[in-house]
């Protein structure tokens, strides 16, 4: 329940500061590109005003005295920089203002929560800005390919398990699947373990149990193993469709294509709809 609140208390905190973290960072990065973009015009149009000066008398024309000449208008020029050199650095104070009252803010949350809970407040420590630290300006390199890797022997039960679906009964496997899901709870495996968990449900009767299963399954799998999300999507559907859930049924059924198209999921699921009558 306590972090259930802090979860609600850090989502309306970022609903009501004037920017959210990454809107912060972006738009100082872009500050600092304005600010750099606009000195270098400045440089420019100073040596070209300079090098018009000494060729004013003749350039001098009627349209020079009557305030239209090109003196006349780079100095319009020069004063529309300076406005927006103005509000550039009056957007740069607000952000850092929006920046600092978010940090405080949130670090007087962790350091309520921590008491509430009863940890240890000395190890609070200092709450890192609102939005990270501004990077340099350099090209970001590309992030490297996460590295997956399984605690000792993760692979053998979780295989272990997975056979018990053909060499034993759904209860064994459902039994190994969850013993699996509870020793290794944050494993690479697990999107899978819950797909054949749903499976095992499904087979015992519970087919109520069976959808929230592949709907966990289709979570965790859905940004990492476009496939796995696809096949528990598909079996979400069908499952609220036996349910006679219809109206949902039919809605997650025609994600799966939208989102998956092209995969053996979406054809499964574009044949159950055919066979329902979807309001």
């Amino acid at each position: 329940m306590i972090l259930r609140a802090a979860f609600l208390v850090s989502a309306a905190i970022a609903l009501l500061l004037p920017g959210h973290a990454a809107w912060a960072q972006d738009r100082a990065a872009t500050l600092a590109d304005i600010r750099q973009n606009l000195t270098v015009l400045s440089v420019e149009l100073q040596g070209l005003k300079r090098e018009l000066s000494t060729t004013g008398t003749a350039m001098s024309n009627g349209s020079a005295t009557s305030g239209e000449g090109p003196l006349a208008r780079l100095d319009a020029i020069e004063s529309e920089l300076r406005r927006l050199t103005a509000t550039t650095e009056e957007l740069s104070h607000r952000i850092d203002r929006v920046v600092q009252d978010g940090t405080n803010r949130i670090g007087d949350l962790e350091f309520r929560l921590t008491e509430l809970e009863g940890g240890d407040l000395g190890a609070v420590g200092q709450t890192a800005p609102l939005g990270g630290e501004l990077p340099l300006p350099s090209t970001p390199l590309p992030p490297p390919a996460p590295q997956v890797e399984l605690a000792v022997g993760e692979q053998a039960d979780f295989d272990a398990a997975v056979a018990l679906m053909t060499e034993g009964t759904p209860a064994d496997a459902h039994d190994a699947l969850n013993r699996f899901l509870e020793t290794y709870p944050r494993s690479p495996l697990a999107a899978e373990a819950h797909l054949f968990r749903g499976d095992t449900l499904k087979a015992l009767g519970n087919p109520s149990q069976a959808g929230r299963a592949y709907l966990e399954s289709y979570t965790l799998a859905e940004l990492s193993n476009p496939g796995l999300a696809a096949e528990a999507l598909y079996k979400l559907g069908d499952t609220l469709a036996g349910l006679d859930q219809v109206h949902e049924a039919c809605i997650t059924l025609g994600q799966v294509g939208a989102a998956f198209p092209g995969t053996k999921a979406a054809e499964q699921a574009q044949s159950r709809l055919g066979g329902l009558i979807c309001p």
